[in-house]
């Protein structure tokens, strides 16, 4: 016969699914929090080597690749958590700009013998998907718009080209620049596009009408010497802080000898809807340009430079005109990007080296 069962005092009983258990009874461990970038940590994490000179790089939207060109016309891809090197072979020139389409499964390159080429990324060997002429002479940037749907690219035909990112199709240009395209920018809304120039002038344009509908004022990245006859600088790099309040311009100043490098980086804050100039944030004692610049969603602006006294992870605090923090690297820096988990940062080298650098701190031992 079975024996009845005496009922577990309350404190003993099992909880009610979906309810927290008794205070007596051991907790679940809280989940730990998420990482948080501390620029005073960066330190190299990751190097990877090429048999030519890096020139730019970006990250996958996905972040499971970064992709970077190099001076042998070649663009390589690295599968980040195996290390993989990949040869992307396709343009007879420099590659200066890399984007993406597609959520981020199509790459689209930009070479300096005018050509757009598509790409899928995770491809096992990519190979050209589509090839576009599409400018007489370097493009010096590109950008795809905040829905995918649009590819923009501009350079020393002083045209900003619009590209249906799904087919290569034209879909209209901007015209208005009197000298060389160094940089393109979406306003996050999608409605308007900034671009900016060699002598300084950044264009904001209405995407649906074609005009030019405002100027902000970056001479001072430009520089002419008379000796050399020799116009330099140019709005190399722009960014938008994640509240769309301010644009960031970068390059350099005081080039006293361009043709030798002898130029120091510089990057301007403006706030967007007055165009007045709130900072300028230099890099006392380089000498350099500021090739990059990004807002992180924690703040900070972040730059990188490179030039003859090599290179530089660069941070700024809004208010202040020098940067908090600087971070050498171990060789000269071509161009910079964040990685979508907002923690580590890739850097291209002249030393033919692709560095992944952490904000955080270094693991014991």
């Amino acid at each position: 016969m079975t024996q009845p069962q005496t009922p577990k005092p309350a404190s003993e009983a099992a909880p009610t699914p979906g309810e927290a258990p008794p205070a007596d009874q051991p907790q679940p461990p809280p989940e730990p929090p998420a990482p948080k970038a501390d620029p005073k940590e960066t330190h190299v994490v990751q190097e990877w080597k090429h048999d030519s000179p890096l020139i730019c790089c970006r990250f996958d939207p996905q972040g499971r690749y970064v992709l970077a060109s190099a001076e042998d016309s070649s663009v390589q891809r690295w599968h980040l958590e195996s290390g993989a090197k990949t040869p992307m072979v396709g343009h007879e020139s420099w590659v200066r700009g890399i984007t993406f389409c597609d959520g981020g499964n199509t790459a689209v390159t930009a070479g300096s013998e005018g050509r757009l080429i598509w790409w899928p990324v995770e491809a096992e060997q990519p190979q050209p998907a589509r090839t576009v002429e599409a400018h007489k002479g370097w493009i010096r940037c590109i950008a795809t718009s905040p829905d995918g749907n649009v590819i923009a690219s501009a350079g020393n035909d002083r045209t900003v080209r619009l590209w249906n990112a799904a087919d290569g199709a034209p879909v209209g240009e901007l015209t208005g620049h009197e000298c060389d395209i160094y940089s393109v920018l979406y306003h996050p809304g999608g409605e308007l596009l900034l671009s900016g120039d060699l002598k300084g002038h950044i264009k904001v344009w209405e995407l649906s009408t074609g005009n030019a509908l405002d100027e902000f004022d970056a001479t001072k990245l430009h520089s002419y010497n008379k000796g050399q006859q020799v116009d330099f600088g140019g709005v190399r790099t722009m960014a938008l802080s994640a509240d769309t309040a301010q644009l960031a311009a970068g390059g350099l100043f005081n080039a006293s000898n361009p043709l030798g490098a002898v130029h120091d980086p510089i990057v301007l804050r403006f706030e967007r809807e007055s165009k007045k100039l709130l900072q300028s944030h230099i890099a006392e004692g380089l000498k350099g340009i500021a090739w990059r610049v990004i807002f992180h969603v924690d703040g900070p602006l972040i730059g990188v430079s490179g030039g003859s006294s090599g290179g530089f992870l660069l941070f700024w605090n809004a208010d202040e005109e020098k940067e908090f923090h600087r971070f050498k690297l171990p060789n000269l820096a071509r161009d910079m990007d964040l990685h979508p988990d907002g923690l580590r940062l890739a850097t291209a080298h002249y030393d033919q080296q692709l560095r992944i650098s952490s904000m955080t701190p270094k693991a014991a031992g």
